[in-house]
């Protein structure tokens, strides 16, 4: 049937009327694109043959819809029909007449881009290269070249890799045509190159760029010529990436050259060097590093270029009264149509740009000579090119940012120190830009502003003054845009968050006026961002409730009145809207004292907005925010209808309302408890219980503050208490046995448990009872959790301390009596027994209860290994609550007994790290004592033995960092290296994340420890990558100084040594070995590190290539580091990943395609799961860096997993993450 149909359209198509002939094509086109079309093969020939003359129909119309259905035909005809219509199509682009020409090649276009199947592709090209390549080389018209050219960039660009064969030839045929005359052939042929030279091998990349450069090289070429080879240099590098970097000596000297000796008429020479040098910087960033210094140089001679143009000194001399007025005038006296030097200026930006991101090394250099130099390029007078400068500037900026997070600036060359030194030239550069017509400009200063403050947060303190009537002017300007007020209240709003109150008050009357005008503007953007404005504001203009000397009763109506108006109008934009119901919450919060009459009106409207789904969250949070403040605002006309939404709340799905709403209540009942009666806190009781789960711990956590915030109110009835007991009880019972139960979640329970025992309606005795019985194990579920043991014992203990001295002995002498009693087989008993001894001991000096020391360490003979450590736990925190009593006992079991010296040892730790966490003191000759018993163990056999003591020695380092530092140093020269491993790891022990008294006294002798790396035993090498991981991530100043000595060992360590690799001769088969397996494992995890905290030392582009690569070809432990890392660079340093994207696809193809073996173990086969997730993590992050698509493995690549569904499914689970 469907045949039928296409017979008739066909007979229209050829008619005389235009009009039937371009509906009928139109059908045609709605028929091939159905799914349901098949055709045989007489159909398909007059398919092709009617469409292919279609093409050259004389109405434009009808062949442009001819050309439309190629692309469903290319899908639907068997492969001898598409070759046919190509070749017609090539035979009437280079043969037919000059009309028909546009049409075929646009077709062609269309034909290449539809192709799918590898076949069909290498079929086409078998006949349409050879064309193409006559096309360009023969003796035809320009425009036939071009379009030819055109074609072939498609071509190679998708199916380059399919010609290896005719590699050889094309280029040599593109290459001649790098020469002609005609601008546009060069031109495409630029394209054409570098389409083909990203799948080229290496000699045939070496082979083009050593002819471009020998090209560029000749004394007697035109300067036309030379500007195409040197578009031609920067084509290829943006094209292959980091395969040009073996041909940068070459280059980089003659395009420098080129630069400097241009003719004082060719701009574009040195644009297309700067801009040649720019992909350099991005592309090839580990060759280049030879020639940055010289590349900044040159940048910053060009940032200036201006030859035309002699600047009236008058800038510097700097007389603010009469630059005012001649400001306007003297930027645009000089205007000259054919000065392209500005071209220059923005290439040479754009250049020092890609410097400043791809080398975070550099970084103080570049404060040193750009910074200066760019301040003060922010008076260019070609707006896209001051655009241009100040952009290089953000950037100078954020990679600062990026370098020294978390860093103090104290050193002189910190870069930012540095940045500090500038910040008053800064602002009275930008302070000009601000006064200036240019709505542009004035948006690109305010960008910078705000990127300063984000990057040193108070450094405005002193220039707040200057900066204001900039701010005034970009709000009150007639001419400003909506984007300009935008930036201006943005940065606003920052400044005043970021710096202290008392800075601005000379300036609020100056400020207010033009953000509360704000506020009322029309576009919801300018309003939003004003309302937020309002919000630091109201902050600044009252900092503390006793006042700080400044009178801010002027500002409370104004501001009042201008939010409530926005309050009101319920006809606006959601986000105008949230912002306007924050914002009263902090007016009422903060001026409430002083709003009496204007409650009333103001409140309900609050509660109004609670019962609206869209701004409810909001409101919530902003009666928390009035709940919270200590002027205990008048809330009676609205208390009980809040209190009754807020509970209803708490059933409802949406998580992050229920969380808001426990919070809301919490402070609501702490304020405001004798106003709400016990019935409303039964109902909320009831609610409450149902949120209590190990399922969302945070929740719960909140949930049972709450709850003790309604028991603990003096004044709740009796009846509270028992609608606690009945509901909650219960829910925290089972919630206890979770062996989730951590943090805030679990320390809300101690005193939720505390809390019953106050409440005086329950008794001491049950709940213990009740607490003891939920660690007996139940049929149904088996043995509890360790962890919940824990948890019921710091439950018991905090419970016996709330119920007083009389009911805590005796749970202590029951507990001792589960000990003595030897008959009782139950080894869960005696377990939770040791472990409440030991919680109640931490918190309570035990000595009253005689020999309890001897009965715990009975315990050191169980059979089970729980039992012992929990009796070690017991006996190290019992010791804590009486050290002068315990800690000798323990000192001297150590010494006599051998064979619990691991446990003693244990119990020791806990002394020590409780002491080190409480800053407390031992006594000198325990310490004495204490050193001596420790270094005596540091070289035991045991490998356990030895990490608890360098545990010990680290926390005591903490609190006697004087003694320790110098004994720990004297050993890293032992000839045991157990002993050289193990105060090592002591060192990492001791670095916290708090700032501790050790950390001067360490730091001089810091490399006595980590230059352990390059030690010849594994195992201490091992030891000091971890402490530099630990340094890394706690106190990362204090190596900085080190890392250039440092990182070079430390990628040393990434490599598989085979003298680590030994076989193991297990009789039927042979195991293989790899020591040095948990090394590299540990390097790699100390980079990662590393690339959070010192980014600008290590030098990414050495890295990747060859040790991340190996990384990534390594082992499951090693490599699932590796793509953490990948994804780190990825994000942080993408030019030196885009750079050697190619060489890092095979390890990762390898990776995902990996298939267990058949008879492979669960454990296998998940861990090979986990691997492949891992990988595609690391291929999400590649595939997010712009540019990406230059390397055709990667495009191959993401096709391949496009293609399986297995592998799409997670990538497209994993990028949604």
């Amino acid at each position: 049937m469907a045949n039928l149909t296409l017979t008739g359209i066909l007979e229209k198509m050829t008619g005389k009327d235009k009009d039937y002939r371009y509906m009928a094509t139109s059908d045609l086109l709605n028929e091939l694109q159905k799914s349901s079309f098949k055709a045989d093969t007489d159909l398909e020939m007059k398919l092709t043959n009617i469409i292919i003359q279609q093409l050259d129909d004389a109405a434009g119309d009808v062949s442009g819809l001819a050309v439309k259905c190629l692309a469903p035909l290319v899908r639907k005809v068997s492969e001898a029909r598409v070759v046919e219509m190509t070749e017609k199509l090539c035979d009437k682009l280079l043969n037919g007449k000059d009309q028909h020409r546009d049409i075929a090649s646009i077709a062609l276009k269309t034909i290449v881009a539809e192709v799918s199947t590898q076949s069909l592709a290498q079929s086409i090209l078998h006949s349409l290269s050879p064309q193409l390549i006559k096309g360009i080389t023969g003796s035809m018209g320009t425009e036939i070249k071009c379009e030819c050219l055109d074609i072939l960039c498609d071509v190679l660009h998708k199916f380059g890799n399919l010609m290896a064969s005719d590699h050889e030839l094309l280029l040599s045929s593109l290459l001649s045509q790098l020469g002609s005359n005609q601008a546009s052939v060069r031109k495409k042929t630029v394209a054409c190159i570098a389409s083909l030279s990203s799948s080229l091998s290496d000699d045939l990349l070496a082979k083009a760029t050593i002819e471009v450069v020998t090209n560029l090289k000749s004394k007697v070429a035109k300067s036309e010529m030379t500007r195409t080879n040197i578009q031609m240099i920067g084509a290829l590098s943006r094209a292959v990436g980091y395969r040009f970097g073996s041909h940068l000596g070459d280059t980089v000297p003659v395009l420098i050259n080129y630069c400097i000796n241009a003719s004082e008429n060719d701009e574009e020479l040195r644009e297309y060097s700067l801009q040649a040098l720019e992909s350099f910087l991005l592309r090839c960033p580990r060759d280049i590093s030879l020639y940055c210094d010289e590349i900044l140089r040159l940048t910053l001679e060009y940032l200036s270029y201006d030859p035309n143009f002699t600047d009236n000194m008058e800038e510097d001399t700097d007389d603010e009264g009469h630059e005012e007025e001649e400001d306007d005038e003297s930027a645009n006296e000089y205007t000259d149509d054919e000065d392209v030097s500005w071209k220059v200026r923005r290439a040479a930006a754009k250049c020092l740009a890609a410097l400043i991101v791809s080398r975070p090394e550099m970084l103080s250099k570049l404060y040193d000579e750009a910074c200066p130099k760019l301040i003060d390029r922010f008076k260019e007078r070609e707006e896209n090119v001051k655009m241009d400068v100040f952009n290089t500037f953000i950037e100078l900026l954020r990679q600062t940012g990026n370098v020294t997070k978390g860093q103090i600036d104290a050193n002189e060359t910190s870069p930012r120190w540095l940045l500090k030194q500038e910040v008053s030239k800064i602002v009275k550069s930008i302070n000009r830009q601000l006064r200036e017509k240019s709505i542009k400009t004035k948006v690109g200063a305010f960008s910078v502003l705000k990127e300063l403050v984000v990057v040193l947060p108070d450094c405005l303190a002193d220039h707040i003054g200057s900066l204001i009537p900039g701010i005034e002017k970009a709000l009150n300007d007639k001419s400003s845009t909506s984007n300009l007020k935008i930036e201006a209240l943005v940065f606003t709003r920052l400044v005043l968050s970021s710096h202290s109150p008392d800075v601005f008050h000379p300036y609020i009357k100056a400020l207010s006026a033009p953000v509360l005008s704000a506020v009322g503007e029309r576009y919801y953007k300018v309003t939003a961002e004003a309302l937020r404005v309002c919000g630091e504001l109201v902050r600044v203009v009252r900092p503390s409730i006793e006042g700080s000397g400044f009178d801010f009763r002027p500002y409370v109506h104004p501001i009042y009145n201008a939010i409530m108006s926005r309050l009101i109008n319920q006809d606006q934009d959601q986000e105008v809207k949230e912002c306007a119901i924050s914002c009263i919450g902090l007016i009422v919060s903060t001026f409430g004292d002083h709003l009496n009459e204007e409650l009333p009106a103001c409140l309900p409207v609050l509660v109004d907005r609670m019962g609206n789904e869209i701004t409810r969250l909001t409101a919530v949070k902003a009666f928390a925010v009035i709940a919270a403040s200590p002027l205990r605002v008048d809330l009676s006309c609205v208390l009980e209808h809040v209190i009754a939404e807020l509970t209803a709340f708490l059933r409802k799905a949406n998580r992050a309302l229920r969380q808001a709403t426990l919070g809301t209540l919490n402070s609501l009942i702490v304020a405001y408890g004798d106003k709400i009666g016990s019935s409303a806190y039964e109902v909320i009781i009831v609610e409450l219980s149902g949120l209590i789960s190990d399922s969302d711990l945070h929740m719960t956590a909140l949930a049972l503050e709450l709850c003790c915030t309604l028991m603990s109110d003096k004044r709740s009835s009796p009846s509270v208490g028992l609608a606690v007991r009945n509901k909650v009880l219960p829910q925290a019972l089972t919630l206890i046995k979770s062996s989730l139960l951590q943090g805030q979640a679990l320390l809300a329970l101690q005193n939720f448990f505390a809390a019953l025992v106050y409440s005086a309606n329950t008794s001491f005795d049950s709940l213990l009872e009740s607490l003891l019985a939920s660690a007996k194990p139940s049929p149904q579920s088996g043995g509890i959790a360790k962890q919940a043991l824990h948890s019921i014992a710091q439950c018991v203990a905090v419970l016996c301390l709330a119920a007083g001295d009389q009911k805590c002995s005796s749970t202590v002498k029951m507990l001792t009596d589960i000990l003595k009693d030897d008959s009782s087989s139950n080894s869960a008993k005696q377990h939770l027994a040791l472990l409440c001894l030991g919680e109640i001991g931490r918190r309570k000096d035990l000595g009253a209860h005689a020999h309890i020391e001897n009965i715990v360490i009975e315990s050191f003979q169980s059979p089970f290994e729980e039992i012992k450590s929990a009796a070690s736990y017991a006996l190290g925190n019992i010791a804590v609550g009486n050290l002068p009593k315990y800690l000798p006992f323990i000192l001297d079991q150590i010494d006599n007994q051998q064979k619990k010296q691991y446990l003693l040892l244990h119990s020791l730790k806990e002394v020590i790290v409780r002491q080190s966490v409480d800053k407390a003191e031992f006594q000198e000759s325990s310490v004495e004592k204490i050193l001596n018993l420790l270094f005596n163990h540091c070289e035991s056999e045991e490998e356990g033995v030895r990490n608890v003591v360098a545990e010990c020695l680290g926390k005591i380092a903490l609190i006697e960092p004087a003694k320790l530092v110098p004994a720990l140093k004297v050993r890293t020269t032992s000839p045991a290296a157990f002993i050289r491993a193990t105060v090592v790891i002591a060192v990492k022990y001791s670095i916290v994340e708090r700032p501790e008294k050790i950390d001067e006294i360490i730091y001089p002798e810091i490399s006595s420890f980590l230059m352990l790396i390059k030690d010849n035993d594994r195992h201490v090498r091992r030891a000091a990558v971890l402490a530099l991981s630990t340094f890394a991530h706690n106190k990362p100043n204090l190596i900085k100084g080190l890392l250039p000595d440092l990182l070079p060992l430390l990628y040393d360590q990434t490599i598989v040594k085979q003298e680590l690799i030994r076989t193991v001769d297990l009789g039927p088969f042979k195991h293989i070995v790899d020591d040095g397996l948990e090394l590299r494992k540990a390097a790699f995890e100390c980079v990662d590190t590393l690339l959070d905290s010192c980014l600008d030392q290590v030098n990414p582009s050495s890295f990747i290539v060859p040790y991340l690569k190996s990384g990534l070809d390594d082992h499951y432990d090693v490599k699932m580091p590796c793509h953490l890392i990948l994804s780190k660079l990825a994000d942080k340093c993408p030019s030196a990943v885009l750079a050697v994207l190619d060489s890092l696809v095979d390890p990762l193809q390898k990776t995902i395609n990996f298939k267990p073996k058949q008879d492979a173990v669960k454990q296998e086969v998940d861990r090979n799961e986990d691997m492949i997730r891992s990988a595609l993590r690391a291929i999400a992050s590649l595939n997010r860096i712009s540019g990406g698509d230059c390397s055709v493995k990667f495009k191959n690549l993401m096709n391949e997993i496009s293609k399986s569904q297995t592998l799409w499914e997670k990538y497209y689970s994993i990028r949604n993450e």
